[in-house]
């Protein structure tokens, strides 16, 4: 009895499935665009998306200048993004928005276009154009409705996107400190990359280590400095040593500043310090009575 329950429904999903994929078959082979538009909305409400991209994708010339072309528009537009091909979704998404600017759909479509391209936005490591397409599409959207309905969640995935971007130049950074001298001074652009993305991501996680990065790479540049440029390159390392302690008094880089701690105090005792100081304060009192 339960072997021909089994055999039963088996045969009675076969001609399901074999009337379905029939229904389907005649769509697509109709002349007639309102039919086929018809099938589409019916296979998009039942999630069947790549069927309803095959029907729109051919008849939406046909609708360019009618009153369906913005519905049209948008649902093959979410069905690309509900298929998970967020660069589709968000080319149609953009065109959506372009051609119906008072659409019913315009807010959703303005940021659907910026979160499909941070969907699709690729490893940290890869070019990051698309990143940065996504961060002006969801800008976009938040110039046009800074309270929207989409608002906060597009201001955080602009700050995650941020967050990428600054990963990304994290890791040129490190690649440049460990060349180190490799054919030429590697660290001089350890130091220009970390200061330059400190300045372009404030408030990102990794400021702390860009800065740890511009103090070693200060080190080494002091370290290894010819005599007659070493007394200017530990200076510039003791200013940037203690602007880091002031910042990060308990900063996640306090050990491996010890040596350069030591570096300094070594280079510059704490006398010459003295001295330059009550040199200027002669010169200033001689200065005063003159």
């Amino acid at each position: 009895m339960h072997k021909t329950y089994k055999i039963v429904l088996a045969s009675l999903l076969s001609i399901f499935l074999l009337s379905s994929c029939g229904e389907y078959v005649r769509v697509q082979k109709s002349n007639d665009i309102m039919e086929k538009l018809s099938y589409a909305k019916k296979y998009y409400n039942t999630k069947k998306y790549s069927r309803t991209i095959e029907l729109l994708e051919e008849i939406t010339p046909y609708f360019k200048g009618r009153n369906e072309a913005e519905q049209v528009d948008y649902l093959l537009a979410d069905s690309y993004f509900q298929s998970k091909n967020y660069d589709f979704a968000h080319q149609y998404f953009k065109k959506y928005y372009s051609s119906h600017p008072t659409g019913e759909y315009q807010e959703y479509a303005r940021y659907m276009s910026g979160y499909a391209l941070f969907l699709h936005s690729p490893d940290v490591r890869l070019d990051q154009a698309m990143s940065l397409e996504a961060i002006n599409e969801l800008q976009l959207y938040l110039d046009y409705y800074p309270t929207g309905t989409y608002a906060d969640e597009a201001k955080k995935i602009l700050f995650e996107l941020q967050e990428k971007l600054a990963q990304k130049e994290l890791l040129a950074a490190k690649l440049y400190y460990n060349l180190g001298n490799y054919l030429f001074n590697n660290y001089l652009s350890c130091i220009i990359t970390s200061r330059n993305a400190i300045k372009d991501y404030p408030y990102s996680k990794y400021k702390e280590e860009f800065s740890y990065l511009i103090l070693a790479s200060l080190y080494e540049t002091a370290y290894n400095s010819i005599e007659s440029k070493k007394g200017e390159r530990v200076r510039e390392l003791r200013d940037e040593y203690y602007s880091y302690l002031n910042e990060y008094p308990d900063g996640a880089f306090l050990k491996q500043t010890v040596k350069f701690k030591n570096f300094i105090d070594k280079m510059l005792p704490q006398d010459e310090d003295l001295v330059e100081t009550e040199e200027t304060t002669k010169e200033d009192t001689a200065e005063e009575k003159a």
